[in-house]
């Protein structure tokens, strides 16, 4: 088959961009043609991949993606495909990918009514409905279950079109063999003393993820171990602003924000703790991938995965409503005791030896072809 898949941004380093590529890569090693719409495109471009920058432009997003929509409908036309699939929201669709919670809740719980009568209400409201309608066909790959109520709450959409995908984290971020060997070369390189304490927080979207939580319970720690704590932020994002309230709470020197990269195996494994405490979170593949390294994680209930560190008992989780005075204390907690955090260690190590949390690229391939097994 000719297979579309339609995203507005290809980079890397983004957690929707990574599913993308698993599941494409899936369709096209069992013998079907991958042709991408997007607007940009950064990486390399797998070989037998048909890659279509659209070439519109427009002063708003909600415009630009109009004109996306109409463009990539008119080439289809021209040039007929079997399946079209989107991992943003956008009518048209055969199957969606959901890796965004829901727009409408979010519109009517977190925003001033007069929101609603915004444009950018308008256009990503009706896009929403595209793919939700009761009315409508779209299959919809859910990768957590905790936005699928709020989808049927307002577009009352039929419950068979929902297919749940166990999340997709990469072998690649298994602890290797030789990881003691990566996690000595690590912190050497990053000049780490054996009782210095590394945080770890990766995501693009630093505001979403709660950087300032993390810089805040950073600074909030007590003298002598705040002096030996660090925190490496990765993600492609703007990082000024998180720059400067660093600087305003004296943590310059421990604070380190990096752009997106493709070593995030080798902090994984060098850090101390992974910190997640995130305002709004679908999933946090991130999460599991700390996991499966052996990497402890402290992290906001909000997190679509974050039941996965309790099965696992490999961290703690931050409980709803937020409060910082509550992460200050876990996070001082889990510094202060490095034989629970050795215990949380094995807890996911061994957690991540049987757990399905791998096959979420090829069980999306199988609904996305029609051989569901």
């Amino acid at each position: 088959m000719q297979l579309a898949f339609c995203l507005y941004k290809y980079f890397p380093f983004g957690g929707l961009q990574r599913d993308f590529m698993r599941i494409a890569l899936a369709c096209q090693a069992r013998g079907h043609a991958v042709r991408v719409y997007t607007l940009s495109w950064a990486g390399e471009v797998p070989a037998g991949f048909e890659v279509v920058l659209v070439p519109v432009k427009a002063l708003t997003n909600a415009r630009r993606y109009e004109k996306f929509t109409a463009w990539v409908a008119r080439d289809m036309q021209s040039r007929p495909v079997d399946r079209v699939i989107g991992f943003n929201k956008m009518p048209g669709l055969d199957v969606y990918f959901a890796a965004d919670p829901c727009y409408e809740e979010k519109a009517q719980t977190l925003r001033n009514p007069l929101y609603r009568w915004s444009g950018r209400y308008r256009h990503f409201s009706a896009y929403e409905r595209a793919v939700f309608s009761a009315q409508g066909k779209t299959d919809i790959l859910m990768i957590s279950q905790v936005q699928q109520p709020f989808f049927e709450k307002h577009y009352a959409t039929p419950a068979e079109r929902f297919h749940l995908l166990p999340p997709g984290i990469a072998q690649d971020r298994r602890a290797p063999p030789n990881a003691a060997a990566i996690r000595a070369e690590f912190r050497a390189e990053f000049a780490l003393a054996d009782d210095d304490l590394l945080l770890l927080q990766v995501g693009s979207g630093f505001k979403t993820k709660g950087l300032d939580r993390s810089l805040l319970a950073l600074a909030h720690l007590p003298d002598e171990l705040r002096r030996r704590t660090r925190l490496i932020a990765i993600g492609q994002d703007e990082p000024t602003h998180f720059q400067r309230m660093a600087r305003s709470l004296g943590l310059a020197e421990q604070v380190s924000i990096l752009q997106g990269r493709s070593d995030i195996p080798r902090f994984l494994l060098g850090a101390d703790l992974l910190v997640h405490p995130a305002y709004n979170e679908n999933t946090g593949t991130v999460l599991l991938e700390a996991l499966v390294a052996g990497l402890p994680v402290l992290a906001s209930a909000v997190c679509g995965y974050a039941h996965y560190i309790e099965e696992a008992e490999g961290g703690r989780v931050i409980p709803e409503p937020f409060e910082q005075p509550k992460m200050d204390q876990m996070l001082q907690e889990m510094l202060v005791d490095r034989k629970q955090r050795q215990l949380w260690q094995e807890n996911a190590l061994c957690w991540a030896e049987t757990a399905d949390i791998y096959s979420n690229a090829e069980r999306a391939a199988d609904i996305i072809l029609g051989e569901r097994r």
